[in-house]
């Protein structure tokens, strides 16, 4: 489950009007389908109408109804704050990868984008990755994409192309609704007509509304007898009334009730001085990337021993999280920006990280969660890869040590090989290291250019796997070549397991050590093929069981039965014709695809029926309408180098 979600927002403390109703509808379907509908749904409103509420509470969902989903909150100001930070650790790439793994992806208050050219185009890059791997993207702002000043035309244009939607300030029967929640949970009571009456006042957002709540639990709870509604309004302020209120105040209250209310009204605003103060610390820290739970749990107090020492707990523990990070970042680039370093609360935790790292004991990047042996399409082509790497998990550096797995892009190399990682993984005690190979050379620079080879080698040597992936990129690169020679002798004495991708054949690679060459082809070297058409069908069916609402049987099989050389190319060409399918508002099918693959005429086609829809539900089933897609190409294979540009 993912830390950034604040527990307390979900739906089911959401309260729905008549407002809100669409945005939480299309809320409540992008986390029960990310990335198949409406992708990026873009949130926004004004300031504390609860947007970022709606946000982690489609994380909390989507968590809910599929566990293993990989869901991100962060800020603008956590984006951009990671990424000047992996960019001064040199890790920008680490940093893009990060966020592309992620299923589903929520970012807030993306207003601050004006004027900040490098973030907007790294959000553009994002997005566009996001979008053409299926995964979901949700944004907020307090203004839609075409007010915000000086936003790339491309992201206004991503942005339009899912669904924008508003939240707009709630009605009467909607604030009604969220003080008498509120005060549930508050376990605080008020005489009939009290709440209705701060619903009736002239307040900007839902903050204020729960800011006036508060003022009268504060107000009751040094005070003898219940509130009514007139003493509430007087504790409120004049200026708070609604325009509607009737007779003037003077005439219902005598001098000493005024006196009265003077004296209480100063009593709440002592008790309501503290909350304002914890209030302003959790948005300041909140604002700069850290969590606040501990000033959170101020609030849900009535009277805190002693506020101002928290707060000052909190400042300290929070400077010493950055001197924390700031040393970590120096000892392993790989922890910059790690949210451990983002939470007062897990302080020992972070201390515990930094003196791993001093230590050389932080794993090497380990396998991405994305990608399991389940979900790898089995056929003639890869079954002889695929049944070795089910032996090395069942007895790993016995048999088959080191695997190399070569083949053409786009086979599933990647794949097949962090699955191994994720199953190496599983087991106790265990730690994979999982990454790429230019990865592995930059790790062994940046280890030379801060004289910490020692500690390089240390980190390595814990590992019990160690996974490369497009081990042909080491070619010419004589130290890293010696790094691994020694590292690679040292692992295979101990029995731990090694496995390599390549694209280039080990016969036909150029620039490898020979003495390292031999030992990657003493392993078993096993050659992944393109994909027969077993594997195509049952791809094809895949993608278009997440794309449509009802799979086409003959465009299946017309799909399955092109000829392609990878996966990665069978996916382009239903990508063609989805795409071909949406801009003619049409329903995909074999005589379309034809048509676009091969130039036949397509024939009469059925358009799909109904008139406008309101944007939360669509004919199509998870492609989005043309009414809300905004378009500069004519031609769609125009759009398709775009999208995946």
């Amino acid at each position: 489950m993912s830390d950034s979600l604040n527990p307390r927002y979900k739906f089911e403390t959401y309260v729905v009007g008549a407002a809100n109703r669409l945005a939480v509808t299309a809320a409540r379907a992008v986390a029960e389908s990310p990335g198949s509908v409406y992708n990026p749904l873009f949130i926004y409103a004004s300031s504390g109408l609860g947007k970022t509420h709606l946000l982690m509470a489609i994380g909390h969902a989507a968590e809910v109804i599929n566990p293993r989903a990989a869901v991100e909150y962060l800020t603008l100001d956590d984006f951009v704050e990671a990424f000047h930070a992996a960019i001064a650790a040199g890790q920008g790439e680490a940093y893009r990868k990060r966020y592309t793994e992620v299923d589903l992806l929520l970012v807030d208050d993306i207003q601050f984008l004006t004027h900040r050219r490098e973030m907007q185009a790294e959000l553009l890059r994002l997005t566009n990755t996001m979008l053409t791997s299926g995964r979901q993207i949700v944004l907020s702002s307090d203004r839609p994409p075409n007010e915000i000043e000086s936003l790339d035309e491309r992201l206004i244009q991503r942005f339009a192309g899912g669904l924008v939607i508003d939240i707009s300030a709630p009605d009467y029967e909607t604030r009604v609704a969220i003080l008498r929640r509120q005060a549930e949970e508050r376990g605080a009571r008020f005489e009939p007509g009290v709440l209705d009456a701060v619903a009736a006042l002239n307040l900007a957002s839902i903050r204020e509304l729960i800011g006036a709540l508060n003022r009268l639990i504060a107000f009751q709870a040094v005070s003898d007898v219940p509130l009514d509604v007139a003493r509430a309004e007087s504790l409120l302020g004049p200026a708070r009334k609604p325009a509607t209120a009737g007779a003037s105040p003077a005439a219902a209250v005598d001098e000493f009730g005024s006196f009265l209310a003077e004296v209480s009204l100063s009593v709440a605003q002592q008790v309501e001085a503290w909350r304002t103060r914890v209030a302003e610390a959790i948005m300041l820290w909140e604002g700069e990337g850290y969590r606040t739970r501990r000033l959170q749990q101020l609030l849900d107090e009535e009277a805190p021993v002693d506020p101002d020492h928290v707060l000052r707990e909190y400042v300290n523990d929070v400077e010493q999280l950055r001197i924390l990070e700031a040393e970590a970042a120096e000892l392993d680039p790989a922890l910059a920006g790690n949210s451990i370093f983002r939470d007062p609360d897990s302080l020992e935790s972070a201390r515990g990280q930094v003196d791993r790292a001093r230590q050389g004991m932080h794993p090497p990047p380990g396998p991405s969660p994305l990608w399991l042996l389940e979900e790898f399409l089995e056929g003639e082509g890869n079954r002889v890869a695929l049944q070795a790497v089910r032996e090395i998990i069942a007895q790993p550096g016995t048999h088959y040590n080191p695997l190399v797995i070569s083949g053409a892009s786009g086979l599933g190399k990647t794949h097949l090989l962090h699955a191994l990682g994720n199953a190496l993984a599983a087991r106790p005690g265990a730690i994979v290291a999982c990454l790429s190979a230019q990865d592995f050379v930059d790790d062994i620079i940046k280890a030379i250019d801060k004289d910490r080879v020692n500690w390089w080698r240390a980190r390595f040597r814990r590992v019990t796997a160690l996974l490369l992936d497009d081990v042909h990129l080491i070619a010419g690169k004589d130290r890293t070549q010696e790094e691994l020679f020694w590292l690679f002798n040292l692992l295979q004495e101990a029995g731990r397991q090694m496995a390599f991708t390549t694209s280039v054949p080990l016969r036909e690679l150029k620039g490898v050590e020979t003495r390292l060459l031999t030992r990657l082809e003493g392993g078993l070297v096993v050659e992944l093929g393109p994909p027969d058409k077993e594997i195509r069908l049952t791809l094809v069916q895949r993608l278009l069981g997440g794309r449509t609402e009802e799979i086409d049987p003959e465009l299946a099989e017309y799909l399955a039965s092109r000829s392609v050389d990878s996966v990665r190319g069978l996916h382009g060409i239903l990508q063609r014709v989805l795409n071909a399918a949406e801009s003619q508002e049409v329903r995909p099918s074999a005589a379309l695809a034809r048509s676009i693959l091969e130039g036949t005429p397509a024939g009469p086609v059925r358009r799909t029926t109904g008139g406008r829809t309101s944007g939360v539900m669509s004919p199509l089933a998870g492609m989005r309408s043309r009414e809300k897609v905004v378009w500069d190409w004519p031609d769609a294979s125009d759009r398709l180098i775009e999208e995946l540009r």
